[in-house]
């Protein structure tokens, strides 16, 4: 049940980012914002580790800005994957990233702790 929380409030953050950056970042409906959320989460359980790993030379330099870059990389491809969702640019990705990220942290923040025991 968490876990489909978490996924409908990425979704209304995905629909809040793009609405934030509209002519660059287009979305069709609320079903594509929860495919979005859906893919970019897989995107970041799966693609992410193997990117980060792979550039760590990159990311130390730039002391994790790179991070912001592979994050950009992913929104785009999840946009080329995705009909009904469209990103104009790279620079564009990289900003939906940020203001995704900012969105998100404070949406989940509503989400209660588990607290197993």
């Amino acid at each position: 049940m968490r876990i489909i929380l978490k996924l409908l409030l990425s979704a209304v953050a995905v629909v809040v980012t793009a609405y934030i950056l509209d002519p660059y970042v287009q979305l069709e409906s609320f079903k594509v914002a929860i495919l979005v959320a859906a893919v970019l989460s897989l995107f970041h359980i799966f693609l992410k580790p193997i990117l980060v790993v792979l550039t760590i030379p990159v990311t130390l330099v730039t002391l994790g800005l790179f991070l912001w870059v592979i994050n950009g990389a992913l929104i785009l491809l999840a946009s080329r994957f995705i009909d009904g969702f469209l990103v104009t640019g790279f620079w564009w990705a990289v900003l939906f990233s940020f203001i995704l990220a900012i969105v998100v942290s404070f949406l989940h923040k509503f989400v209660p702790e588990n607290k197993g025991g």
